[in-house]
């Protein structure tokens, strides 16, 4: 019965010590999405990633903080800043860690940053033509 005992308390530091819900569930990525009106414009982020022309995704960190300019010829050049906040299914990955008993699972997930969403996202914006 001991010997049971020990073996279940082993596996039960082991899941816990593994769990990181949000990371495992939601990955630590997320699709970016811009969309303008009219289409065609190049987006260009302060983090170094680019998109040549809209619509479009960029795949982004979730824990993510950065500026986007978005330019077209003929049009005033926009600009975005972009953050992160904690996601629902975040929270609720932070949730299931806490019943799992995941202390080290919880880490993982702030520190990846899988408990966050990208804000905005979607991103649309309406160009205005240069005068």
């Amino acid at each position: 019965m001991i010997k049971k005992l020990t073996q279940i308390a082993g596996l039960f530091l082991v899941i816990s010590s593994l769990a990181a819900c949000a990371t495992v569930t939601r990955g630590t990525n997320d699709a970016w999405v811009v969309n303008t009106d009219p289409s065609g414009a190049s987006v260009t982020t302060s983090n170094g990633h680019y998109c040549a022309s809209t619509p479009c995704a960029i795949q982004m960190s979730r824990k993510s903080e950065f500026t986007a300019e978005i330019k077209k010829p003929g049009y005033k050049t926009a600009s975005v800043s972009v953050s992160h906040k904690t996601a629902g299914a975040g929270a609720a990955g932070i949730a299931g860690n806490v019943l799992v008993g995941g202390v080290i699972g919880i880490g993982v997930d702030m520190v990846t940053g899988a408990s966050q969403d990208l804000v905005p996202n979607p991103v649309s914006i309406k160009l205005e033509p240069e005068k």
